[in-house]
């Protein structure tokens, strides 16, 4: 599905936040119901400049070599020319992203 020049923005719903991260490589997984993310990039920033959302990716995605994002978690998937900052929106109604509605999930184990 990709080139190796190619890099894709993709957002989705993980814990009531958004992330938008950039990855090299986005394809459907094997595992029904998944789209794999691999070779995620960071922006380059200055070293004056951190981005705390952008470090706490990092953070959260330094280890990782492949990850399973559920479908229905996927708001959107962009191909663009050069990779940005990753963020993190909050979900809550009149943020940025308050205008995004995620599929319902199944709930918790209720307790007796």
């Amino acid at each position: 599905m990709s080139s190796d020049r190619s890099i894709y923005r993709i957002s989705f719903v993980n814990q009531d936040k958004i992330y938008e991260i950039f990855a090299r490589q986005v394809y459907e997984s094997d595992l029904y119901g998944f789209v794999v993310v691999e070779e995620i990039v960071f922006g380059t920033q200055s070293a004056l400049v951190i981005d705390p959302a952008e470090e706490r990716l990092k953070t959260e995605f330094e280890a990782v070599k492949r990850s399973f994002i559920p479908i229905h978690s996927v708001i959107r998937i962009d191909e663009v020319e050069h990779p940005g900052i990753s963020k993190i929106h909050s979900l809550e109604a009149g943020s940025v992203a308050g205008n995004v509605s995620p599929f319902a999930r199944p709930a918790g184990k209720k307790k007796d």
